[in-house]
């Protein structure tokens, strides 16, 4: 193990970046993809209600989504970042206009909305939810509504049924055991995945509304994210002390798990450069290890909480963390210059 602090020839240890402007805990970071004009960007939720949105390179502020009222667990931005998901403890999912901050739908729910996602396709027309419900739904956003609509269950508040088109249904009803955490869409667009307290990761098949494939993890599961960044896409879940990750094309397949001697909160996996990084909730320093051999590479000091959150830029030059503390920081992970690292 080391301190980053020098060259070494492979990833430059700079400064971290450092972005201000949340007054709670982070709770969940997501990059867009690199779009047409090179650029990308980046969400941040947060407990103080108001996800935000930044320059993915340099994390610059662009702007803040304000409507919610409770904590937001978790945001993402569709494929071509034109729109924005966000669920909050307010018992809601919001979709925004990443573009002006409107809110173009508020869809309801029972409970906490721990879990949002779009599929990887331009300006999607569908987002799958999940939280403390248990349930994952999918919502249908093409069906014409104003800005402070709602959209709940598939029953009318009288008791009746809904028409058939209806602007949600539940896939795999009664079978998640614990509040869903995390809502990954796959790169095929009929797989959904999910995390949950259960302790299970469930793979469902869209087309048959069907439960795919399952995993039973050992430990309190932390974060479940895919990685984007490299050319083989792999998904990455933190659980008890362990790191597990799993093939991004067949449901269920376990590459390999990890277990190190630290709680593991949160996980991000560059595939193309065999390393992974992780934080956790015992103290407050990001850690990289080596994928092929299990070492600890380096041990980055920074926040001043614990690490709930890492991910990749799209590119994989850097990642982003959010903890605690309420700041999101941004590492440099390439040897060449890049973004303000110059």
């Amino acid at each position: 193990m080391k301190f980053a602090s020098v060259d070494d020839g492979e990833t430059t240890k700079a400064v971290p970046l450092t972005c201000h402007g949340h007054s709670r805990p982070i709770t969940h970071l997501s990059f867009s993809p690199v779009l047409d004009d090179d650029q990308y960007y980046l969400i941040s939720a947060c407990k103080d209600n108001n996800p935000m949105l930044r320059d993915g390179t340099t994390g610059d502020w662009i702007g803040t989504f304000i409507g919610h009222k409770g904590a937001v667990w978790q945001a993402r931005l569709s494929a071509d970042a034109s729109l924005a998901a966000t669920g909050s403890a307010d018992f809601s999912a919001k979709i925004w206009d990443s573009h002006t901050g409107e809110c173009l739908h508020t869809l309801t729910h029972a409970h906490i909305v721990r879990a949002v996602a779009f599929p990887p396709q331009p300006r999607p027309q569908l987002v799958a939810t999940g939280g403390f419900e248990k349930k994952l739904r999918l919502f249908d956003l093409s069906r014409p509504t104003s800005s402070n609509s709602t959209s709940s269950s598939p029953t009318s508040p009288n008791g009746s049924t809904s028409p058939p088109e209806t602007p949600s249904y539940e896939v795999g009803p009664g079978i998640h055991g614990g509040p869903i955490k995390s809502v990954i869409w796959s790169t095929d667009l009929n797989v959904l995945i999910t995390a949950a307290d259960d302790k299970m990761i469930r793979w469902w098949d869209l087309r048959a509304r069907s439960l795919a494939a399952k995993f039973e993890l050992e430990g309190m599961l932390g974060t479940c994210e895919f990685d984007y960044s490299s050319s083989t896409p792999s998904l990455s879940v933190a659980a008890g002390k362990s790191a597990y990750f799993f093939s991004g094309t067949q449901p269920g397949q376990l590459l390999k798990k990890i277990t190190t001697s630290k709680d593991i909160a949160a996980v991000a996996l560059h595939a193309d450069q065999r390393k992974f990084v992780t934080g956790g909730a015992g103290d407050t320093w990001v850690r990289v290890y080596d994928y092929d051999d299990e070492s600890e590479l380096e041990v980055h000091k920074g926040h001043h909480g614990p690490i709930w959150t890492i991910s990749f830029s799209p590119d994989g030059k850097m990642y982003a963390t959010g903890s605690e503390d309420g700041t999101v920081k941004l590492w440099k992970f390439c040897s060449d210059p890049y973004g303000l690292w110059r």
